[in-house]
């Protein structure tokens, strides 16, 4: 495989899990206004998960470049970093107003 094309590749891993993850967080803040914090624990949880297997796919990138192989840069590599880095946040502060809920 083309070294682009694996970039790509990975690239759209890192957007489908941080998708994934992003979508879960959102979902357990709902779960939070209904006052279903197991549901929306389990989410948090899944939202991690998710998050890891993107964080996962970066690291490889990021060994790579460590070990002195020069990595390509796309439009859909940065844009997968975006998607990583907000739906990591996203996971932070559905965390933190699942707690406001909780002790409402």
């Amino acid at each position: 495989m083309k070294t682009m094309d694996k970039i790509t590749e990975i690239s759209f891993q890192i957007i489908l899990y941080a998708g994934n993850g992003r979508s879960c967080a959102m979902e357990a803040i709902q779960e939070a206004k209904k006052g279903n914090f197991n549901e929306a624990n389990r989410l948090i949880e899944e939202a991690g998960n998710e998050l890891s297997k993107a964080h996962g796919f970066q690291t490889k990138l990021l060994q790579e470049e460590a070990s002195g192989n020069e990595q390509s840069i796309n439009i859909i590599l940065v844009h997968s970093q975006d998607h990583l880095m907000t739906a990591m946040t996203v996971r932070d502060l559905a965390i933190e107003i699942i707690e406001i809920y909780r002790n409402k």
